[in-house]
């Protein structure tokens, strides 16, 4: 899956490092998606916010990301298990439009099809991107990320390997299956849904063993 964005990426941050309220980021691309969004469902009644979507090098909208409950924060005095982490609770919901390998519009080369393991890969990067471990120097992160960006990739394309447990969650009602791993950043999940679309989450402080997602509604509502 080849697209402009890399990854789940983080809300724009600020020069001190604390994030753009999510008021100032933009609905568009999102509008643009010709594919249904998906959000956890009406049993969460904590704060929603838009992340950024990614687009392929035609511009089309390819997948994006919506959070629900505390914006995580990447700091670099972020130390693990102290107050930033028993602060931060969310989960964020990735959405990817299933597609076959297929012919860019332009018509100059392939564009990879999309999977669950896209979804789950997705996932793995997003919550990498809110993660800072403990004691880590600020100029050894980037080296950190990489390698644990490829290993990302590595777990999500072997979704039936030891690393993955399945767990049964509700789609717009309907128990879905889902691929899903925990480890100590927090939790990643993966499954593909009836609308056209595979569906990543990944979270940290909330469980996701009574999540449930729902298409949204009113993605403009987000904004």
């Amino acid at each position: 899956m080849e697209t402009t964005s890399p990854g789940v990426a983080q809300a724009p941050a600020a020069e001190d490092g604390q994030q753009v309220p999510s008021a100032r980021r933009n609905v568009d691309g999102y509008l643009r998606a010709p594919f249904p969004w998906y959000g956890l469902d009406e049993a969460f009644t904590g704060p929603r916010w838009l992340m950024q979507v990614g687009t392929t090098a035609d511009g089309a909208v390819e997948h994006g990301s919506i959070g629900h409950g505390d914006e995580p924060r990447v700091r670099n005095e972020f130390v693990a298990g102290g107050d930033q982490e028993a602060k931060e609770k969310f989960a964020v919901v990735v959405t990817v439009a299933a597609h076959p390998s297929r012919r860019s519009a332009d018509g100059t080369g392939l564009l990879e099809a999309t999977s669950v393991s896209s979804a789950a890969w997705l996932a793995g990067v997003g919550l990498l991107s809110s993660t800072w471990p403990g004691q880590m120097d600020h100029s050894l992160r980037d080296d950190w990320l990489e390698q644990q960006t490829e290993t990302a990739w590595v777990l999500a394309d072997d979704l039936d390997g030891a690393d993955w447990s399945t767990l049964s969650l509700p789609v717009d009602g309907v128990p879905t299956t889902f691929h899903y791993r925990e480890s100590e950043f927090g939790w990643v999940l993966a499954g593909s849904t009836s609308a056209g679309v595979h569906v990543g989450a990944y979270g940290r402080g909330m469980s996701a063993y009574g999540l449930g997602f729902a298409v949204v509604k009113d993605i403009a509502a987000y904004a």
